[in-house]
C-alpha cells in the first residue's frame, strides 16, 4: 500500500515563509553584496548599488552599516511597508535582525560596509570611550557593538603584543599610511578608502601611524 504524507496548506505557508526569511543577500543578490571578511564573530560585506538599483527580499542578522558615500535608500519589509532612509557619508546605523528589500532611490551610488554579527548573543566586553593618541566620536551604538569615527594622531601607536578584550572591524575612511600587523602576519601599511581589517579579541597586534599626518577610520568595536 502506498503511503502519502499530506502537509496542510498552512504548514506550507510557514515553510515557504521560513525559506524566504533565511535568504542570504550574498546568494540571492551577489551583484550588490560581496564578502570581505568572515569568521566565527562577524561577516563583513561590501554593499554597492548603482543609482536606481533594486535588490530582492533578504535577511540580515543583527548588523551595523557604515556608509562611505551620501545615499538615499528605500527599505521595503515583508508586510509591504516601506521606509526611506538618508545615509550621509561617514555615518553609521545599527539594525536588529530582520528581512528587507532595499532600493537605491537616490541619484548617487550606495557605497557601504555592513558588519553582520554571528554570535548567538551580545558579548559582555567593555568597549573603551577613549584611546591614547586617538580621538573618538560615537556614530552608532547597539546591544552588540559601537561604531566610532576615529582619528589616529601622527604619533599614534600600539606596541607589539597589544591585545583587547573586544573584537574590532577597522574601516579606512581615506588613503592612509598606517602599519597594522595582526598576530605576527606581515603588516598592512597602505590603505585606501573602504579597506577593512578584523582584529579579534585577545589577538596580539601592533599598529603605528607611519604617515606623519592624522588618519581617519571607523572602528566597529564589538562587545
Amino acid at each position: 500500500m502506498n503511503r502519502r504524507t499530506f502537509v496542510p496548506a498552512a504548514s506550507l505557508v510557514v515553510l515557504f515563509s521560513a525559506a524566504v526569511v533565511a535568504q542570504d543577500p550574498v546568494k540571492v543578490d551577489s551583484s550588490h553584496y560581496k564578502v570581505l571578511v568572515e569568521n566565527a564573530s562577524v561577516r563583513v560585506l561590501k554593499i554597492s548599488y548603482p543609482a536606481g538599483a533594486k535588490s530582492t527580499m533578504h535577511h540580515h542578522p543583527d548588523s551595523l552599516v557604515v556608509s562611505l558615500a551620501d545615499s538615499s535608500v528605500q527599505f521595503q519589509t515583508p508586510d509591504g511597508k516601506s521606509t526611506d532612509q538618508k545615509m550621509p557619508s561617514q555615518s553609521a546605523m545599527y539594525a536588529p535582525a530582520g528581512d528587507h528589500l532595499p532600493t537605491n532611490v537616490g541619484k548617487t551610488p550606495i557605497d557601504a560596509i555592513l558588519v553582520e554579527f554571528k554570535t548567538a548573543a551580545a558579548g559582555t566586553a567593555t568597549v573603551p570611550a577613549s584611546r591614547e593618541g586617538m580621538t573618538m566620536k560615537v556614530l552608532a551604538e547597539g546591544p552588540r557593538a559601537i561604531a566610532y569615527q576615529t582619528t589616529a594622531g601622527p604619533t599614534f601607536q600600539e606596541a607589539a603584543g597589544t591585545k583587547h578584550d573586544y573584537d574590532q572591524v577597522v574601516i579606512a575612511l581615506s588613503g592612509a599610511k598606517m602599519s597594522l600587523s595582526i598576530d605576527g602576519k606581515p603588516a598592512k601599511t597602505d590603505w585606501k578608502r573602504g579597506d577593512v581589517q578584523f582584529i579579534g579579541r585577545g589577538t596580539p597586534h601592533e599598529s603605528k601611524n607611519v604617515g606623519g599626518t592624522p588618519v581617519d577610520f571607523v572602528i566597529v568595536a564589538i562587545k
